[in-house]
């Protein structure tokens, strides 16, 4: 029972923090939510912050499955659109990370270097998977050029939602899909002509 209303609580955060923003629901917010006293969920976890912790541990089993390529073969243009889709659902479901990313981290050290460890393995993972694609003959590029396309894939997958947020964007979904195709976008002025018609059919087919 007490596994059961721990694994509530977690569900009706992430939840309340995706709908919301994180810093404008407070434990109150939540066991009001779930009918529960605060007492009740303090005896599960200490603050929001803790809450919050839990949550990432969640996120960060998550992405970094989301973050695995193929080992026994050279990548292809699918390969790099499925881990994309992967990466974005993740970021879709842990939105409230990526949003308020910057005060989450700044509270807690803890957070910050698990952050930045999961950061290191997508920036190691984005310049293998150029290196692959390069190796594969699907893209022409110097090495300074995969190095800097990698990059900007990172930046762009990681900040994304910050962006789309002031824009203005209201559908956080429809966000997700543009920025998978921004960064697919970014490998197309180095692909073979074959590999770029078939990055065309694929954003077509995707965003219609």
């Amino acid at each position: 029972m007490a596994r059961q209303t721990r694994q509530r609580i977690l569900d009706a955060s992430l939840a309340m923090f995706n709908a919301q923003g994180e810093p404008n629901v407070t434990t109150n917010h939540i066991a009001d939510e779930l009918e529960i006293s605060p007492g009740n969920l303090y005896y599960h976890f200490r603050n929001k912050d803790d809450i919050i912790e839990h949550l990432f541990g969640r996120y960060e089993e998550r992405i970094d499955a989301a973050l695995g390529a193929p080992t026994d073969r050279l990548p292809g243009l699918e390969d790099i659109w499925l881990l994309l889709h992967l990466v974005f659902e993740c970021i879709w479901d842990y939105r409230f990370l990526y949003r308020d990313l910057a005060d989450i981290l700044s509270r807690n050290r803890r957070l910050r270097i698990r952050f930045a460890r999961i950061l290191r393995r997508a920036d190691e993972q984005a310049h293998e998977v150029m290196r692959g694609l390069s190796q594969a003959g699907v893209m022409r590029a110097s090495a300074a050029e995969l190095d800097a396309a990698a990059t900007n894939v990172l930046v762009i997958a990681t900040f994304w939602m910050n962006y789309a947020s002031a824009r203005g964007d209201k559908n956080e979904q429809v966000s997700i899909r543009a920025g998978i195709v921004q960064v697919m976008m970014l490998l197309a002025p180095f692909l073979r002509d074959a590999e770029r018609v078939h990055l065309n059919t694929l954003t077509r087919a995707y965003i219609d």
